[in-house]
């Protein structure tokens, strides 16, 4: 689902990273660990067209990213990209089901029973219908969850998914965020300094500044 091969990035001459290849397929949880500064979050977004790479090629669903234009690497984000932030990024003047159906509606296709399907399937069946100011950080965080997987993407980019949540609600928002990936066989890419979520992946991965190892 995912091929990453000799993906560089440089701001002038000052490399963040250099060498990274990987491969991530349909339903596996990859995350990524690292120092802090090593570009983990650059790499993501790289991974989605949002920043240009220096070099090396970024693969999703066998169209080559990194040769698209602006607009079309956009309208390909819209159609197979879903992401999940650590400051959530709902919208805070449309209520729980409105922002989960977004991905929907930018691509013309509203379907308010998917909508409900997800939230159900986040365990917000009930909520659809509230403000994101009236929930709480670990209900928001799978509301960002369902909102990625609505338009069924092939690929999920989490940048520290849980880094807002104490351990009890970080743990629930994982499990959810790992079974709804794996049952709806998309391929996801984590960025995270918790150990915890972490343990979770089916593989884990170091990215230094030459490339990406495995971290045992």
């Amino acid at each position: 689902m995912l091929q990453v091969r000799n993906l560089s990035k440089r701001y002038d001459a000052e490399p963040v990273f250099a060498h990274v290849d990987m491969d991530v397929a349909p339903g596996e949880f990859v995350a990524i660990v690292g120092e802090s500064g090593v570009g983990k979050s650059t790499m993501l977004n790289c991974l989605a067209g949002l920043d240009t790479v220096s070099e090396g090629s970024v693969t999703v669903r066998d169209t080559d990213i990194t040769k698209l234009d602006d607009q079309a690497q956009a309208l390909f984000r819209r159609q197979h990209l879903g992401f999940v932030f650590q400051a959530f990024h709902v919208l805070p003047h449309l209520d729980v089901a409105s922002n989960v159906g977004l991905p929907l509606m930018l691509l013309g296709k509203p379907d308010e029973a998917r909508v409900q399907e997800a939230l159900q399937a986040v365990g917000l069946g009930e909520l659809g219908s509230r403000l994101p100011q009236q929930l709480s950080g670990g209900q928001l965080q799978r509301v960002a969850i369902a909102r990625a997987l609505i338009h069924k993407p092939a690929l999920i980019l989490a940048d520290e998914p849980t880094g807002n949540l104490d351990p009890e609600t970080a743990e629930k928002v994982m499990k959810v965020l790992v079974d709804q990936t794996r049952s709806h066989g998309t391929a996801c890419v984590m960025v995270t300094h918790s150990q915890a979520a972490a343990s979770q992946a089916d593989r884990v991965l170091c990215l230094t500044r030459t490339g990406l190892r495995n971290a045992g």
